[in-house]
């Protein structure tokens, strides 16, 4: 599978896989971060967000599918994401690094003559903090919940995360009655550790010494 992905690739790019049974693949450049590449499951690819795309999102909805190349739900987006997306769009415009250390769009590949499907979206809120916290967030739409697709977009997400050195710590933080969330977390190995930082929300903590994407329940 590596060697298929550095075809894609070409020279000049890092590409890593981790869990071969999961087939959890990422490939990034470090060199410049308005060429990261996607994310690859076993069923989603996961686009890291830019300004160009966000601006999209914003934007007509027809214009925002035919960026992305999927389809887009006519209840797009999440209602998590609505105020948040003015912010993304400020922050990516100011400092195009922040690519991948933002939001990451799910898309749902499908056989053709079906086309790729967006169905949630999920990330980091900025780079890494000078303890090594990041803290990670994801919403997927009510019509594409309980199959599994979180769980499997949140475990590229960490593995991604945890490639860099500065990252030492993922941080959740969800609502006492989102269920489906709180089990995702679980699957993924993470502690909860107390309640959050608003009421009625509760934090959960994986550390990279105790990540590890063996953990990952399918």
């Amino acid at each position: 599978m590596l060697s298929a992905a550095r075809d894609v690739m070409g020279e000049g790019w890092d590409v890593a896989a981790f869990s071969d049974d999961q087939d959890l693949l990422f490939m990034l450049t470090r060199e410049d971060p308005l060429k990261m590449k996607s994310l690859i499951t076993p069923r989603l690819t996961l686009i890291p967000a830019t300004a160009a795309l966000v601006q999209a999102e914003i934007g007509p909805q027809d214009l925002f599918s035919q960026a992305l190349g999927a389809k887009v739900p006519e209840n797009w987006p999440p209602e998590l994401l609505v105020d948040v997306l003015p912010f993304f769009l400020e922050q990516l415009k100011q400092d195009p690094a922040l690519v991948g250390w933002l939001s990451w769009y799910w898309v749902l590949r499908r056989t053709a003559p079906e086309e790729a499907l967006l169905i949630g979206s999920g990330g980091f809120k900025g780079q890494p903090q000078s303890d090594g916290a990041i803290e990670i967030g994801y919403s997927i739409l009510p019509q594409y919940q309980r199959r599994g697709y979180a769980t499997e977009a949140v475990a590229s997400l960490l593995a991604w995360v945890f490639s860099y050195s500065e990252a030492t710590q993922a941080i959740a933080e969800t609502s006492l009655e989102n269920r489906a969330s709180i089990r995702v977390l679980a699957k993924l190995g993470f502690d909860h550790t107390g309640q959050g930082s608003e009421a009625d929300t509760v934090r959960f903590e994986l550390t990279r010494n105790r990540y590890s994407t063996k953990g990952v329940a399918q």
